[in-house]
């Protein structure tokens, strides 16, 4: 018999000596599969524990199937509802995913619940199908809706606005928590004991909406206010939308002006772009200025002879070197 012997101080010296490294990486796939079941009411009543196999997909090299109960799988439950399960399809493959079933309701009510079990499985011939997570679907938030019934509540208000004539209700904390502007004026700069503020630099129409997005994150629902036509664009800051992006940036709210510049960017021609290209620039729309920069740098001819560029040349010389310059990437003199 042979033995190895050693000493421990040359182990120690040489292990402290040593320099070693590893790295794990982590490679993620992603994929989708659309399952449609033709003829779908003709599957109710198939029995529980029957299923619908979809076609097997590819999804980071491995294969999948979608399972559909449309009975449920487990007649312990006792109750009315549809199962769905994702399988690997590959063999004797450990593979871990995540995954989100979406159910198109073409009857869109709205009202399907969901529900799925911690560890889970199950196994059905060849393959075991294994769900992790629990999860109720949650409905789309109506916060909205509720404080907008508060906007319409008159004798829960603690402040009225006085614009154009028109008197307007409103909740100091409402404003205050949507918007930094009214937050200090209500709490830094306002007496307590001032209830009724003038706004005079805004028509009745444009506060009403501010305060409706305000209460309800969303525009009014009037496609007349927020029409554009070619008559507009000379003096395009009147318009509604103008006013609306001109209230937003002075009351601190960049939602309302995302949803405004969203709605010019709709409007944008060869006609109009030097137009709002100046209204963006006035009212510090970033985006909508950036979409107007990239469109005439497209249509640089087009945009050089309209009338918009020569209001530019008139009016905002700077504005219209600055568009000279995205145009073509240097100054150039237009006449």
């Amino acid at each position: 018999m042979s033995r190895a012997m050693c000493n421990p101080a040359m182990v120690s010296r040489s292990v402290l000596g040593s320099q070693t490294s590893s790295k794990s990486v982590t490679e993620t796939m992603s994929g989708s599969h659309e399952f449609v079941i033709k003829g779908y009411s003709l599957t109710k009543g198939m029995g529980i524990g029957k299923y619908i196999v979809s076609e097997t997909f590819i999804v980071g090299g491995f294969q999948w199937a979608i399972y559909f109960f449309p009975d449920g799988r487990d007649p312990k439950d006792n109750a009315v509802y549809v199962s769905v399960f994702v399988a690997l399809h590959s063999k004797s493959t450990n593979v871990r995913a995540l995954f989100d079933l979406t159910l198109l309701d073409l009857c869109k009510k709205g009202e399907h619940k969901v529900h799925s079990h911690f560890s889970h499985s199950l196994t059905i011939g060849p393959y075991t199908l294994i769900n992790h997570g629990s999860m109720w679907l949650v409905p789309e938030s109506d916060i909205g809706e509720h404080f907008g019934m508060l906007l319409e509540d008159e004798e829960s208000f603690d402040v009225t606005f006085s614009v154009g004539g028109e008197r307007f209700h409103a909740h100091k904390l409402v404003l205050a928590a949507r918007s930094t502007m009214f937050e200090t004026q209500f709490f830094n700069a306002m007496k307590k004991d001032d209830q009724e503020i003038v706004v005079i630099d805004m028509e009745p129409k444009v506060f009403k909406a501010l305060l409706h997005f305000v209460y309800r994150d969303t525009l009014l629902e009037d496609e007349e206010l927020f029409m554009l036509d070619s008559s507009f664009f000379p003096s395009l800051s009147e318009s509604f939308i103008a006013k609306l992006l001109a209230a937003g940036e002075k009351y601190g709210l960049p939602r309302l002006m995302l949803m405004c510049e969203s709605i010019l960017c709709k409007d944008i021609s060869v006609d109009s772009v030097a137009y709002i290209f100046a209204l963006a620039d006035r009212y510090c729309a970033t985006h909508l200025k950036s979409i107007c920069q990239k469109f005439s740098a497209e249509n640089f001819d087009a945009v050089m002879h309209s009338d918009g560029f020569e209001y530019l040349k008139k009016n905002c010389p700077l504005l219209q070197s600055e568009l000279l310059k995205t145009g073509v990437g240097c100054e150039k003199e237009f006449s």
